[in-house]
């Protein structure tokens, strides 16, 4: 059918007008085209006329074009030949030609659209380059509309004219001539046109590529100019710059840099949001807010300010819209902004008590259906037969498809961050609340009946039904008991019955287990899960799952999850969450969701965790067994502990982890294993190095090391602990007759360890001794409660000593090799070799090296100071990872690639030393941290690999040396005839050259295949 419709098209017939046009096209265009073997044709004419008359020919066939006949071979060879004679006149500088030549140039490329790169543009992009500085506004205006159409219609995935036409926008300096014309207008006498155009240029190189952003976002004069325009009164004015707010938000780092403008940029941003600004602004400020607000900092950090107008603003939005008899289409895109940043709401934060004010249950439940906050006036009680009967009367009239999952979503957060004792009755609003818990109820209850019969991975069944499903799940289990009562009520009354369903989704996840399970099921999977926990949450059907083995199945499910590692992040069964500015962005360093990649095993650890509480609440007791008729045996718990532990990984979500902390309490294992907990318990009961004496009523002492103490527990040290001047303690400290040494040998294994074994004699005292202590943290994990969402993973991070926290317990210092040309000053000090103030138990526990040198009772051993033979900035990530278990990375994005060759250098030397010293230290794991960023960099900046295989190679680092001439390989015939390599060794060389030689054999191999 394809090749018969461009048959037809080749063959259709001009008409005698177009002929006639295209003769007289030629006749013009033979007097300046010149053909050329080498070079092709050329324009070669500079007679005024000539070139007049040519674009008035040009002008006359383009007006007779249109998009049905652009495919005839002989409209496609004259379009060729009109773009060589445009790309030759516009290098004219004659006025009246310009204007003529840019004007049709609008036109063709109009006519064109994307079929427009199937010429191929460099040379006419050039062209235009070159007179977006010019005199005359009206060329310049032109030039800007068509590289902006250019350039926008241009593809990634065809490097080639992608790349081509970057490397001509930086060579002509475009940027820089597109910033000083914005600041014509801002200082200057420029038009509105003109400044819009430049604009939307600007925006559009931003959108199309990376290392565009850097120049624009650091330009402080342009920034400071951009919010000098956003203040003018004219709404096209506001729209272009608000969309190159957007555009350099793209980066993280160019909107960390805007948020830093403070209360003049937001205050612009938020004052655009408001209801008096035409829709067209107000639809650009959301989408900024948007970006703005991608991550949970930025959220709270503009919240922190204008958290009241942002929530207004969103109300109202979705208000004016609900209201309205018809909705527009610029309604209609205003409506969908207001609704995509009221997903902030996936956050904690003082947003929520604003949406709750501002009335954001009516405003949801008037998206569904606008009628019903129209006519229900009353705030009379409703039962719970009425709002279901209302609910249905709801999501039958309901006509907003595109905006349900939306509503679904803040629904859900909404009841997930609720305060405990929320109750709309009491703050006397209508009953809009329990009518939206009622419609996400009956969506829940038709996504079970519909779900058994769509076939698997069914995409459109999961991306109308996840999200109600997904929100009826956290209602459920929302904190608020008023929710969670009044959905498991509505959700019970809906459910009556439905033990077989229940039963179809035990055999469905028993049979996902199975080898033959297919990748393909993973969607639906997803949502029986979530349907499955949601049964959990009803106590009338959690002991039928237990009888039907629900706690082995979901287990075996876990280990399933754990041995194939299916990663499936929420927005791919929820396409309304998948962010179409994602292959965009660069330099955004965000928190990842609470559930992240490994949905199916977080519903699973959910579903389990319920099972295993619910379980060990009935039966009141903690045993091997669980409780009976789980068919669970003993081994098969530790099987299941062990694959828990695994999960503290830190490459799984903080959900994931979180959950499995749960589960594992039941088991009375209460924490977060991990690394850096493993290599600090192995002071647990060690007397080296401990200064602090806690002594109990009876007399007994426990020795601790103050540094871990004053991290992990600092009430523990009271200010007025006694001195000891004649002892090697620094300080002891008198415990209450309360705490007897089993409890405080607990609380100290939480401490040092980051987790505790604890049996259940146990558990009271240490509750209370924890809460005594303000040890918040194991105070709760203690009482087994399930998860808040979002709640961060405890990390042990020890950096905090290192200053005033952690000052009174430093023993040593740990000193640089001298830099002359370095200016250190210590404000501890007066020391002026750059050093750090640091305690011998974190070397001790970090550093098998440095540990023999502190028994060995050489003399050395004994000093306060030790020199380290590395540079301060090597140093200072060294020490960092003694006490954080991370490696400070380089900076990375945009910032790296606007450094110039030195500081790239600068920033990479600290890592090989690292390297270097790590051998000889014996850290294999800070090693391994270090290659890992230095091949990383090098990977993506190979420019860099002649001065470091030469840094590598005096510091015999053999491995960062092969990696860089691996790297430098494709590259060695070019370095070796340009006399590139002579700065290296012959050995440097010959290496380099092994390396091409491999590489040319291997594509020779694969050739061959």
């Amino acid at each position: 059918m394809k090749s018969s419709k461009i048959g037809n098209e080749k063959n259709r017939k001009l008409s005698n007008h177009t002929v006639t046009l295209h003769q007289r096209l030629y006749q013009a265009l033979n007097l300046g085209i010149k053909n050329y073997d080498k070079e092709g044709k050329k324009w070669q004419c500079s007679d005024i006329e000539i070139q007049r008359l040519a674009v008035r020919s040009i002008s006359a066939f383009v007006a007779s074009l249109s998009p049905d006949i652009l495919r005839i071979p002989i409209i496609e060879s004259s379009v060729a030949d009109i773009l060589v004679a445009l790309e030759g006149i516009l290098q004219s500088r004659n006025e009246i030609l310009l204007s003529m030549a840019t004007t049709v140039t609008v036109k063709l490329v109009d006519i064109l659209g994307s079929s427009m790169l199937l010429y191929g543009v460099s040379e006419l992009v050039q062209s235009l380059s070159s007179l977006l500085s010019f005199h005359q506004s009206a060329v310049a205006i032109s030039c800007a509309n068509v590289l902006r159409r250019i350039i926008s219609k241009l593809n990634p995935r065809r490097f080639k004219n992608h790349n081509e036409v970057w490397e001509i926008v930086v060579e002509k300096r475009n940027i820089d001539c597109i910033i000083c014309n914005l600041l014509d207008f801002v200082f200057g006498d420029q038009t509105i046109e003109y400044f819009q155009e430049m604009a939307s240029l600007l925006k559009t190189i931003i959108w199309q590529w990376c290392p565009s952003r850097y120049d624009v976002w650091s330009n402080a004069k342009l920034i400071k100019a951009l919010g000098v325009a956003c203040e003018n009164p004219n709404s096209n004015v506001k729209v272009a710059v608000l969309q190159l707010y957007s555009a350099l938000a793209l980066c993280g780092y160019g909107a960390i840099t805007l948020v830093e403008k403070g209360e003049s940029f937001l205050s612009v941003i938020v004052d655009c949001m408001g209801s008096s600004q035409p829709l067209s602004v107000r639809v650009e400020a959301f989408k900024i807010a948007q970006f703005l607000m991608k991550s949970e900092q930025g959220c709270l950090r503009i919240t922190k300010l204008y958290c009241e107008p942002i929530m207004k603003a969103i109300i109202t939005a979705m208000d004016e819209c609900s209201y309205s008899r018809k909705v527009s289409s610029d309604q209609g895109i205003l409506l969908m902004e207001a609704c995509r940043l009221a997903l902030i709401t996936r956050w904690a934060g003082d947003h929520h008590t604003y949406l709750w004010k501002f009335g954001v249950d009516s405003s949801l439940l008037g998206l569904l259906d606008n009628n019903f906050c129209k006519n229900k006036k009353s705030t009379s009680f409703l039962s719970s037969r009425e709002e279901i009967d209302i609910a249905k009367e709801v999501l039958d009239s309901n006509s907003n498809g595109a905006l349900t999952p939306y509503i679904w979503d803040v629904l859900g957060w909404l009841a997930t961050h609720c305060r405990e004792d929320y109750n709309p009755k009491k703050e006397g609003k209508l009953n809009c609340f329990n009518v939206l818990i009622a419609c996400a109820c009956l969506v829940f209850k038709d996504s079970i009946h519909t779900g058994r019969q769509v076939c698997q991975n069914d995409v459109s069944y999961t991306s109308v039904y996840e999200p109600a499903s997904r929100a009826v799940l956290l209602l459920i289990f929302s904190p608020c008991e008023y929710f969670a009562t009044q959905a498991r009520h509505i959700l019970s009354k809906l459910l009556i019955s439905s033990t077989d369903h229940l039963k179809f989704l035990l055999n469905f996840l028993k049979s996902t287990s199975q080898d033959t399970f297919s990748v393909l099921d993973n969607l639906k999977t997803v949502t029986n899960l979530i349907h499955l926990v949601c049964y959990l949450g009803l106590p009338e059907y959690q002991s039928l799952v237990t009888r039907n083995e629900g706690i082995k199945i979901l287990s075996t499910f876990i280990s399933w999850c754990l041995k194939n590692r299916v990663e499936i992040r929420r927005s791919r069964v929820a396409p309304h969450l998948r962010d179409i500015y994602g292959e965009r962005t660069c330099c955004w360093v965000e928190r990842e969701d609470w559930e992240g990649t490994d949905i199916l095993l977080f519903y699973g650890l959910w579903g389990l965790a319920e099972l295993i509480s619910n379980s060990i609440r009935n039966s009141e007791e903690v045993s091997d067994q669980l409780t009976v008729g789980t068919s669970f045996k003993g081994s098969e718990i530790q099987v299941l502990v062990d694959e828990l532990q695994k999960i503290f990984d830190k490459s799984f979500s903080s959900g994931c982890r979180w959950y499995s902390a749960y589960i594992l309490s039941c088991f009375g294992i209460y924490g977060f294993p991990d690394r850096i907990g493993h290599r600090f318990g192995k002071a647990l009961h060690e007397k080296e190095h401990a200064d602090i004496l806690l002594r109990l009523s009876n007399g007994e002492s426990v020795s601790v090391h103050g540094v871990i103490l004053i991290m992990r527990c600092p009430s523990m040290l009271p200010s007025g602990a006694v001195s000891l001047d004649s002892t090697n303690f620094r300080r002891e400290v008198r415990l209450s007759s309360r705490v007897d040494s089993k409890t405080l040998a607990k609380l100290l294994e939480f401490a040092y360890l980051g987790f505790a074994h604890v049996g259940k004699d146990l558990v009271k005292q240490l509750k209370i001794l924890a809460k005594a202590c303000n040890f918040n943290f194991l105070s709760r994990i203690l009482c087994r409660k399930r998860p808040n969402w979002g709640a961060i993973t405890p990390s042990y991070d020890f950096t905090p000593a290192l200053g005033s926290a952690g000052h009174l317990f430093s023993d040593v210092i740990v000193e640089a090799k001298a830099k002359t040309e370095m200016n250190f000053s210590c404000s501890t000090c007066p020391q002026s070799m750059p050093h750090m103030h640091v305690h011998k138990i974190i070397l001790w526990l970090s550093c098998d090296y440095l540990r023999a040198l502190f028994q060995s009772g050489m003399q050395e051993s004994q000093s306060q100071i030790i020199k380290v033979p590395l540079s301060w900035e090597a140093l200072e990530k060294l020490v960092t990872w003694f006490y954080s278990d991370q490696l400070p990375k380089p900076s990375s994005g945009c910032l790296w690639d606007n450094m110039d060759r030195k500081q790239q250098i600068l920033q990479l030397l600290p890592y090989v030393e690292i390297c270097w010293l790590a051998e000889f230290w014996f850290l294999e794991n800070v090693r391994e941290d270090a290659l890992e960023v230095v091949v990383s960099f090098l990977n993506s900046s190979r420019h860099l690999c002649m001065e470091i295989i030469q840094i590598a190679a005096e510091l015999s680092q053999w491995e960062i040396v092969d990696v860089a001439a691996t790297y430098m390989a494709p590259m060695y015939p070019q370095m070796r005839d340009s006399g590139a390599l002579e700065s290296l060794s012959h050995e440097l060389v010959d290496l380099v050259r092994v390396a091409y030689v491999r590489l040319t054999q291997e594509g020779t191999s694969n050739h061959t295949d």
